[in-house]
């Protein structure tokens, strides 16, 4: 895949998966800026590309207000003359249950996620659409925004969010030529490792250098962070021209296409629906098979 002469910008993109994304940008031979945090993670990620023979520059900053994402597109094009490609990774999490979760957990999640995600695109739509030529959005989704998850209201309610702006976006951004798809990416990272029916996987795969057994890759479409990276690289290129408005999963040996919330069931009722109608009929009728809710299990090895 070849993205010469294509700029883009990576949040969150010091450690992890979002560094992952931005190796393999400037491995196919776009121009990236690296975002995070901390000045140690941005330099060290900056080495790593340049040093790789990539073009790299870095931007110090916590996504959520304007000045940073501003800041962010215009280091793109002041370092390399425009953008074409904006990921929105940074994110943050502050995990507890319902009641116990404060104001601050849940707005520092929120803040970072959907704010951040929402100032960064808006900022890189801007410039892309004064480009005239197109451009390439992805937004980073999880399993947990499309199930729900347990402990994470802030972070699953953020995520359910960023999907519903790509499909939002793709059309507001269509007739300027710019995609915008959401990924929901599962992969082998600092919080998928404390998951007990990972985390001995995971590290006896790194003690040994040994490649994560079909069950997790396949069954639970989880591996390393670069199985990931792939379909980033797809989407910021011109082959991904007619992809867009989809929520795409990605992990270890998977690929998958997320549906869209559609009715799966419908009744009709002359003259509308009483509380003691619905009563009557919702276990034989359009609830008689409910849908599931959270993230399954992980079933292990067989």
């Amino acid at each position: 895949m070849d993205l010469s002469g294509k700029v883009a910008v990576v949040t969150g993109s010091g450690r992890g998966l979002g560094l992952a994304y931005a190796e393999a940008l400037a491995a196919a031979g776009a121009a990236v800026v690296v975002n995070d945090v901390g000045q140690e993670a941005v330099d060290a990620a900056v080495k790593r590309i340049t040093g790789a023979g990539g073009r790299a520059a870095g931007v110090v900053a916590a996504v959520g207000d304007t000045p940073a994402a501003e800041r962010l597109v215009g280091t793109a094009v002041e370092r390399f003359g425009r953008l074409d490609v904006l990921v929105t990774n940074a994110g943050i999490l502050r995990d507890r249950v319902l009641w116990k979760m404060t104001d601050d957990d849940f707005d520092a999640v929120v803040r970072v996620h959907l704010r951040g995600t929402f100032t960064c695109a808006r900022a890189a739509a801007v410039r892309m659409r004064e480009q005239g030529d197109g451009g390439r959005i992805v937004l980073v989704s999880s399993p947990a925004g499309q199930r729900g998850n347990f402990g994470q209201t802030n972070y699953a309610a953020a995520k359910a969010g960023i999907v519903a702006m790509a499909r939002t976006w793709a059309m507001e951004l269509a007739r300027a030529g710019i995609t915008v798809n959401a990924i929901v990416p599962v992969a082998a990272t600092e919080m998928t490792r404390t998951i007990p029916a990972f985390a001995p996987v995971i590290e006896e795969a790194e003690r040994t250098g040994e490649p994560f057994p079909a069950w997790l890759r396949r069954d639970e479409g989880l591996g390393t962070v670069d199985d990931v990276a792939g379909l980033v690289t797809f989407l910021a290129s011109d082959a991904s021209a007619g992809v867009t408005g989809q929520a795409i999963g990605v992990g270890g040996d998977r690929l998958a296409l997320w549906a869209h919330p559609r009715e799966k069931a419908v009744a009709f009722m002359d003259g509308g629906w009483s509380a003691e109608a619905i009563a009557e009929q919702w276990s034989t009728g359009v609830g008689a098979e409910p849908e599931t809710y959270g993230i399954p299990a992980p079933k292990g090895a067989k």
